[in-house]
């Protein structure tokens, strides 16, 4: 049997050659000697980042609490939300680095549907990040969002404009295209250093939710002109993931 021979990389490790002789067929039928790469696509999708969220509801919003269960502060829910990509994929897209905003307009308990939504995309995005976007925002995707399918009544449209999503100390600015100029802070506790928190929640977009207040917080869109200066808002770090 031949034997498979190693040789330093430049870095001072080791690589495993392929044994004398030995081809592999790469896709499309081209021959590799070992040394070719074969790409490995990533299946399922995965969005790793920050979520902030704006809404009509007084502070706190009885929805994460609840798990959706208890009607918001006015009986609906308006909001908008923005979502920091920091890793991310779908089926081999990268989503990496991309920004997405959206809007929420539901018409009484969260749990009970009729949802109506607007998506707003990183303009930076192509056309393969923005249909992956779309699948995942839309439930369509499967895993963490796949309840949307069920919520979501009406979906609006999805715009690519400039969606810009930028911390300043504890302050989080959001800004998408001329459709949302939001700002949110997180309120303090006792510890002033901390941020009032909920802890070990079983909410959807993850476990722990840290309470702000929208600042200067607009959204103008879909016929909509809506403003959340001093109402509920949220923070939370996302790890979604999907099949």
């Amino acid at each position: 049997m031949a034997k498979k021979s190693k040789k330093k990389n430049g870095k001072g490790n080791a690589v495993r050659l392929p044994a004398a002789g030995v081809t592999a067929r790469m896709p499309g039928g081209k021959k590799s000697t070992g040394t070719d790469l074969v790409p490995v696509v990533e299946t399922g999708w995965a969005i790793n980042g920050e979520l902030a969220l704006n809404c009509s509801c007084e502070l706190f919003c009885p929805c994460v609490v609840s798990l959706g269960a208890a009607a918001p502060t006015h009986g609906y829910c308006q909001a908008w939300v923005g979502i920091r990509i920091d890793e991310g994929h779908k089926d081999g897209v990268s989503l990496s680095g991309l920004n997405v905003a959206m809007l929420l307009d539901i018409p009484g308990r969260m749990g009970e549907g009729g949802w109506k939504v607007g998506l707003y995309v990183d303009e930076r995005a192509d056309a393969a990040q923005v249909a992956a976007l779309e699948q995942i925002l839309s439930g369509n995707a499967r895993g963490t969002t796949g309840l949307f399918r069920l919520l979501v009544a009406e979906f609006l449209g999805t715009q690519r404009v400039p969606v810009i999503y930028e911390t300043e100390g504890d302050v989080r600015h959001l800004r998408a295209g001329s459709a949302i100029l939001g700002s949110i802070q997180p309120i303090r506790g006792a510890d002033q250093g901390k941020p009032v928190a909920i802890e070990n929640t079983s909410y959807w977009m993850g476990p722990t939710v840290i309470i702000a207040k929208g600042l200067k917080s607009k959204l103008r869109d879909f016929g909509r002109v809506w403003t959340f200066d001093e109402c509920s808002a949220e923070l939370c770090e996302i790890a979604w993931s999907g099949p």
